[in-house]
């Protein structure tokens, strides 16, 4: 099956990134745009590891760890790199990282973690994504549009919830939405709208990528399996590290082995996970 090529992964760098813009989009969720010098570039399903909150004129240790989060998309500048951050304010953290201002300084290191796998060109890629997820297959979405049939198909509890939809539509992209109130979109879990979509598909037409919750990315593998296509999922393990040395953030494998996600991952073929082992 012909690949189409990506590049090699680039090496990461530790900065001082400017807050350019801290925005709430609604509910709990923020677009963070971060100017960084010397960004190298990144694939998509790459990550960065963020202070939890802006760096202050005395070092906090409290909360100590960094954030891992998805890189939404980059756009170039002669200042620097604009780097985009959607998250949610869903604890101490990110409610740190919510009152960073225009100005303020965050640590950053990235990118980080394996890029996605991409498609071969007489695929159709099937992009799932809820939650925080969906920030993780933007730029795939984005680079794959001129090249093959993108679906993209998003979820959330309620309609506040989702992110980044009017970007995904600006891509051109097949979109549509589930929610669980029904408040837009399909009323239902958008796992149902993957079965819907590949229905009638032949195995080797089609392959899916997915970043969630844990509960839809294994819904998403037995529905892959199922119908004998190849499904990538972007998993979303608590880390402390970003580069393997904590080991904190192991994922059990199905031949009984482990994988570290930040180093070996986040993009993995969800048939090697063992996802009853997953929190």
């Amino acid at each position: 099956m012909t690949q189409i090529a990506t590049t090699s992964v680039p090496a990461p760098v530790r900065a001082e990134a400017e807050v350019v813009q801290n925005l709430h989009e609604g509910g709990a969720n923020y677009r963070l745009t971060l100017r960084v010098t010397g960004w190298p570039g990144f694939e998509p399903g790459q990550f960065v590891m963020l202070s939890a909150g802006p760096q202050a004129s005395v070092p906090r240790t409290d909360p100590l760890l960094p954030r891992p989060m998805a890189v939404y998309r980059t756009r170039q500048q002669a200042q620097g790199t604009l780097v985009d951050v959607l998250y949610k304010r869903v604890g101490r953290g990110t409610a740190l990282l919510a009152q960073a201002l225009p100005g303020q300084k965050v640590g950053l290191v990235g990118p980080l973690g394996r890029c996605f796998e991409l498609p071969g060109a007489a695929e159709r890629a099937l992009l799932v994504a809820g939650g925080t997820g969906i920030a993780s297959v933007y730029e795939l979405a984005a680079r794959l549009v001129p090249r093959v049939d993108v679906c993209v198909l998003l979820g959330a509890a309620t309609a506040q919830d989702l992110m980044g939809v009017d970007d995904f539509a600006a891509l051109g992209v097949e979109l549509e939405i589930a929610t669980e109130d029904g408040s837009r979109g399909f009323q239902g879990r958008v796992t149902r709208l993957l079965e819907d979509a590949l229905a009638g598909r032949k195995p080797g037409t089609t392959r899916i990528y997915s970043c969630g919750p844990t509960g839809m990315m294994r819904r998403c593998a037995e529905i892959a399996a199922l119908v004998g296509v190849p499904c990538i999922v972007s998993l979303e393990n608590q880390m402390a590290c970003g580069f393997g040395v904590c080991l904190g953030c192991a994922a059990p494998l199905s031949n009984g082995s482990y994988a570290l996600v930040c180093r070996d991952g986040p993009s993995f073929d969800a048939s090697t996970i063992a996802w009853q082992g997953l929190p």
